[in-house]
C-alpha cells in the first residue's frame, strides 16, 4: 500500500526503508535493505539515500533503489570495517554514486534532476540513562553511533528519527511527516513514547515504520494508529510492510 497525502506518497517497504516522492519531485530512499524486504525490488529511481547508522548499512539494498545520479548520505560513523556482515567498503559506493559523509549537525543540498532536496542530519541515539538502558547504562544505540535525518521533498518536511530513543530535542523540530519508529524491543522508542512524539511533533501525517520485522520489533501498528488518532494527528498505516 502507499500512502498519499496530497500530491506526495509514502511507501514503506519494511524494516527502516521508505520510499518518499513529491508528485513529479525528486525520490528519497531511508536506510534501505536487510532482512530481505528489498529482495526482488530494483526500483533504481531513488535521488537521495540516506543511511543512519551500521545495522541499516546495506550496499546491496543502496544499489537497489538508488538511480545513477543519486546522492547517498551516509553517517561518518558507519564503518563497514567493523560491521558483522559481509558488506562492500563505502569506497565502491563512491565509485558510482555522490556519497557524502556527515556527523549528526550537518545540512546537505542535493540538486536532482526532479528538484532539488535539503537533508538535516540530527542526533540521534537510545539515551544510558533512559527507558532502553541496561541497569548500568549500557544501550544498543549509544550516542554518536547513528542520527536521524529531517528532510525537505517537495516543499514537505519528514523526519526519520533513525533507531533512536524519542529524545526532548526532537519535539524541536518542523515537521510535516513523520516516520514513527514504534518497534520498541528494548531498541528504540516503543509506539507509547512515539505517540507522545507524535502530539508534540504535531506533524499534518504520521506514517508508523521499523517494526514487526523481527520478534523483538513486534509493535500493535493498530494501537499505536489509535493512540494518534485520539489526538487528533491524521495517521496512516502500511499494515502489508510491516510483515514482509
Amino acid at each position: 500500500m502507499t500512502v498519499r497525502y496530497d500530491e506526495f506518497t509514502v511507501e514503506w517497504l519494511g524494516y527502516a526503508t521508505a520510499r518518499l516522492e513529491a508528485a513529479g519531485g525528486p525520490v528519497v530512499y531511508t536506510d534501505p535493505g536487510r532482512y530481505g524486504v528489498l529482495d526482488d525490488y530494483w526500483a533504481r529511481d531513488g535521488d537521495l539515500v540516506v543511511v543512519t547508522h551500521d545495522h541499516h548499512y546495506d550496499p546491496a539494498g543502496i544499489r537497489s533503489v538508488a538511480a545513477d545520479h543519486a546522492t547517498v548520505v551516509i553517517y561518518d560513523a558507519v564503518d563497514p570495517a567493523g560491521i558483522d556482515r559481509d558488506v562492500d567498503p563505502i569506497e565502491s559506493l563512491a565509485a558510482d554514486y555522490d556519497v557524502v559523509r556527515v556527523d549528526d549537525a550537518a545540512r546537505v543540498d542535493v540538486d536532482t534532476p526532479a528538484g532539488a532536496v535539503t537533508c538535516w542530519s540530527v542526533p540521534a541515539h537510545n539515551d544510558p540513562e533512559g527507558p532502553n538502558a541496561g541497569p548500568n547504562g549500557s544501550v544498543v544505540h549509544p550516542p554518536g553511533f547513528g542520527c536521524g535525518f529531517l528532510l525537505s521533498v517537495g516543499g514537505r518536511t519528514v523526519f526519520w528519527p533513525g533507531d533512536s530513543d524519542a529524545l526532548d530535542g526532537f519535539a524541536e523540530l518542523d515537521v510535516s511527516i513523520f516516520l514513527a519508529n514504534i518497534g520498541g524491543g528494548g531498541l528504540v522508542s516503543d509506539r507509547r513514547a512515539a505517540a507522545d512524539l507524535a502530539e508534540e511533533l504535531d506533524p499534518d501525517l504520521v506514517v508508523p515504520i521499523h517494526y514487526d520485522t523481527f520478534d523483538r520489533l513486534e509493535a500493535d501498528g493498530e494501537a499505536f494508529a489509535g493512540d494518534v488518532a485520539a489526538r487528533s494527528i491524521p495517521v496512516a498505516l502500511d499494515a502489508r510492510s510491516a510483515n514482509q
